[in-house]
């Protein structure tokens, strides 16, 4: 888990002093070690920098950028190939040799010795590197499966910018970017984040998850070529397993997931909410760790009993035997601005929810405590229809099917079973529903905002609900959750790790039919069957849905109000720039702020965002 950030250009002077200036906005990311690398290769310099969190092969033998032999290429890495011995072997019997313990060494072995279209598919873990190959004068920037680990590049006056955050290519441009309606119109309008390659900024991007940028550097320009290294499995299958041979393979290769991500020369915790997801990481990491006493485990609680998971992490906490350390998640207002602003700035675009305050405290807290990696849930709500949305879903395509008396088991199942249906809020579904079924409300995008046209989200007529699970795990849901789980642990220079999306899982769960992820009135049905035998049943068969809740919705009705009411003054840049209409919102706010707790048309988010994005442009446009 690193810092990386680049430059390549046809200019003669010096760009030293900007890799300093790189190394420096993105130190938090690598506090261990710093490294910088210039090279010529005919009429282009390419210069690399790189911010070293050392967690595997601690020693001056892994830090980067990392020449291979015989200077035959170089490479700047952030993140961890998990299966790095493995792959380490096979190149070791096909004759590779090597010189340190890291997996750093194995990626860039690896690309030199199959190319990379055969070295990448071969790879599990989360990852955006940058490598320079030498002999054959070609830079490729990769990312991830799913984009778990950051890369942003652009092109700047013939020169082509990278880094692993957004200030970075700031910083490198030394020039403001035009901001860019789109994102702001899907955020403000719809409640998304990171939905597409583009940025809050209209010449920024990303390099897309599962891709390869390569630049020919012999040709002397610019013209990058994009390609796709691995695609998800076909989503139409005809399982024939039967469900015992399923939950067999469901806890062999998630067992496998959390053994692969536990490697590390330095402490491992993990993210505890007392949910599902969690408490099954916690669970098979206790089968790995046993009697080692060291599984550290995090989780974050609040003294408001409405949103407090206490008792269910302590349950947890009992069956395992090991202790657990909360953070207490209460402040004072001003406090909360000031983490919020705090927040934003590690996050480089607005933030969506104060669970990103909730993670970027809980992060202190594991720094403060010596944990340096950190296992999450992550991922696990997309892959196994978690959501309250999905059981909608699967009705509709019962419906969109004509089996009408299928959907009708399905809802009464749900609704016997007092799992999902009884948490139904229509303020958090009613983007996901057909127009017709909305309630009027005043729009408060501003003329800025007003050629944004949305997005659907709900399911489309003809859709399956594993295409359905394929967009959130692309664009709706997990890219936000990655982004800002990146951003929070970097910022305390923590690594987080998600055996959720371990790609075999994916490949495995994603196509199966729906059947096996809602039945009997309960959601995530193959991971609770598989789960059981290590869980307490009450977490195992917990019937509601929360997740790392916080009483963030309360705040902005009661504590937070006249501050919040401050930052939506006249000449607050939202409105000066004409992306929110100032007297819509106001009356959106105070119809929020009198409905009742859990009851309303208004959902938080309404409120929360405007005031998020306010706090950004601060940062980036005062």
């Amino acid at each position: 888990m690193c810092g990386i950030a680049g430059i390549v250009t046809k200019a003669t002077a010096s760009i030293h002093e900007q890799l300093l200036q790189a190394e420096a906005i993105q130190r938090h990311r690598g506090p261990d070690g710093q490294g910088i690398g210039v090279y010529r290769l005919g009429e282009c310099t390419v210069g690399f920098a790189h911010q070293r969190l050392s967690i595997l092969d601690r020693s001056e033998l892994g830090a980067q950028p990392f020449v291979y032999q015989r200077k035959k290429g170089v490479l700047i890495y952030n993140g961890e190939v998990y299966n790095y011995k493995e792959i380490r072997r096979e190149l070791h019997e096909q004759g590779c040799q090597f010189i340190s313990d890291s997996d750093t060494e194995v990626v860039l072995t690896a690309l030199h010795h199959w190319g990379i279209e055969a070295a990448l598919p071969r790879f599990n873990g989360m990852w955006a590197f940058a490598w320079l190959d030498l002999d054959n004068r070609k830079l490729h920037l990769s990312r991830d499966r799913f984009g778990v680990k950051p890369l942003y590049y652009a092109e700047v006056g013939g020169e082509l910018l990278f880094a692993s955050e957004i200030k970075t290519i700031l910083k490198l441009a030394n020039r403001t970017f035009a901001l860019n309606h789109a994102a702001i119109g899907a955020y403000i309008q719809q409640s998304l984040l990171c939905a597409t390659e583009d940025t809050f900024y209209q010449e920024i991007r990303k390099v897309p998850p599962r891709h390869t940028l390569s630049l020919d550097l012999a040709s002397g320009s610019l013209d990058m070529k994009l390609q796709p290294y691995w695609q998800f499995p076909q989503l139409q299958t005809n399982e024939a397993k039967t469900e015992k041979q399923l939950i067999e393979q469901v806890q062999e290769l998630f067992a496998d997931a959390v053994r692969l991500r536990l490697r590390s020369d330095v402490p491992v915790g993990v993210l505890l909410s007392g949910g599902l997801d969690s408490s099954s990481i916690a669970a098979v990491m206790n089968t790995f760790t046993k009697g080692e006493d060291n599984l550290h485990i995090l989780s974050a609680v609040s003294h408001d009993t409405r949103f407090d998971e206490s008792p269910h992490i302590d349950m947890m906490s009992r069956h395992l035997q090991q202790p657990v350390h909360k953070v207490m998640l209460q402040f004072e207002a001003k406090q909360a601005f000031d983490y919020l602003h705090n927040v934003t700035w590690y996050n480089d675009e607005p933030i969506g929810s104060f669970s990103t305050v909730a993670h970027y405290l809980l992060m202190q807290h594991a720094k403060e405590l010596g944990i340096t990696v950190i296992l999450s849930g992550q991922g696990a709500d997309e892959l196994l229809c978690g959501y309250r949305k999905y059981v909608g879903f699967y009705l509709q395509a019962l419906m969109h099917q004509g089996k009408y008396r299928e959907a009708q088991q399905v809802l009464v199942a749900f609704w016997r079973q007092k799992t999902i249906l009884h948490q139904f809020s229509y303020s958090e579904a009613k983007r996901y529903l057909p127009s017709f079924f909305k309630a009027k409300e005043a729009d408060i995008a501003g003329e800025a905002l007003q050629s944004y046209r949305p997005v659907q989200l709900g399911l489309e007529k003809g859709m399956t609900v594993a295409e359905r699970q394929l967009l959130d795990i692309t664009r709706f849901s997990v890219p936000v959750l990655t982004h800002y789980e990146d951003r929070m642990s970097m910022a305390w220079s923590r690594e987080v790790r998600l055996p959720f999306l371990d790609y075999r899982l994916i490949e495995m769960l994603l196509p199966l039919p729906p059947h096996f992820k809602l039945r009997d009135g309960w959601t995530k049905y193959l991971l609770r069957k598989a789960m059981e035998p290590l869980l307490p049943a009450q977490i195992a068969w917990r019937k509601d849905k929360q997740g790392f809740v916080n009483p963030q919705s309360e705040w902005l009705k009661h504590e937070l109000r006249d501050e919040v009411l401050r930052y939506f003054s006249p000449d607050s840049l939202i409105f000066t720039h004409g992306l929110i209409h100032r007297q819509n919102l106001l009356a959106k706010y105070e119809q929020y702020c009198r409905q009742p707790v859990g009851k309303g048309t208004i959902w938080f988010k309404d409120i929360f965002n405007p005031l998020a994005l306010e706090i950004w442009l601060r940062q980036s446009y005062r």
